[in-house]
Formats: C-alpha cells, structure tokens, sequence
C-alpha cells in the first residue's frame, strides 16, 4: 500500500469519526440538529481531501453505521436514503475538485454541484423508498426535506467547506 493511499485512509477514518460524533452537538436539540446537516461537513471535506472514491463511501457508510450504532438516524428510510445523499456530496466534491482547476471559484462549483446532487439523489431514494408513489413522496415534500428545512445547514456548508478547503491547502503547500 502506498504512502498516500494510507494517509487517505487515517484521513477517511478521522472524517467517518466526525460524521459519527458531530450530531451528538447538535442532537439534543433534533430540530436544530437535522437543519444543520452536522453529517454532511465531514463527508464533503473528506471527498475534497482524500478523493472521490473515500468521499463516496465514506459517505455511504456514515449514516448507517450511525443507525446501527446509535439508533440515529432511523434506519428506513432515513439512513439507507442518507447513505445515497452523502455518498454522492463525498463523491462528486471529489472527482470534480480533482478534475477542475485548484481555484477559489472551482471548490464552490465543486461544492455547489455536489450539493445539488445529492439532494436530487436524496429525492430519487426518497421516492424509491416511498414505493414510486408521489402521493407519499411528491414535490412538495422533496422541496421541505431537500430545502426548506435544509436552509442552515446549506449555509453552514457554503460558508464553512470552502474557507476549509482553501485554508488546509495553503497550509499543505
């Protein structure tokens, strides 16, 4: 195993640990805590710092473990559609963080895409789980799950990912 394969994974583990344990912060208060998205931060930096194939499943891990370990969040469907949401935020962050020039501008296009990704891959796991019924899972309830109540927690990340990224980059030049 090579020198960098295993830095990606301590860093992959480090990130899985974030994602298990930042909720607790959040969790006391459930409201406040499902706004603030706190699993999708450590799933984003990790598809930024350690790639797309650690970003994607890390993200596809992190919920799961989360429900078997401590029954948060509930395992269907919330977690098994988790588990598509952030598998995709890690995995798409990722590639295209690797594929796009190393500039301000690309990690929000980067984080940007990712995250508008992964909701419209929330939604279609939603739906499936929902038994392909726009009755139990329509419009207006992918909207208040993937927006309306999200809106914390999507500018926590606009604001916090890229100020990270950018930050830890410069200080590993």
């Amino acid at each position: 195993m090579k020198k960098t394969n295993v830095k990606q994974l301590v860093q992959s583990a480090l990130f899985l640990a974030l994602a298990l344990v930042l909720p607790f912060l959040t969790g006391q208060i459930p409201e406040i805590g499902s706004m603030l998205c706190p699993m999708h931060i450590p799933v984003l930096l990790c598809g930024f710092f350690c790639g797309w194939p650690w970003g994607l499943a890390v993200g596809m891990i992190a919920p799961i473990l989360r429900s078997v370990l401590f029954g948060m969040p509930p395992m269907f469907p919330a977690a098994i559609c988790m588990a598509f949401e952030l598998a995709a935020y890690g995995g798409i962050c990722g590639f295209l963080y690797e594929k796009l020039p190393r500039k301000k501008a690309y990690v929000y296009a980067a984080l940007l895409a990712a995250m508008v990704a992964g909701r419209l891959v929330w939604g279609a796991a939603r739906f499936v789980c929902a038994g392909l019924d726009a009755s139990a899972f329509g419009l207006a309830a992918f909207w208040a799950g993937a927006v309306t109540t999200a809106i914390p927690g999507i500018a926590v990340q606009i604001l916090l990912i890229p100020i990270l990224v950018m930050a830890l980059e410069k200080r590993a030049d």
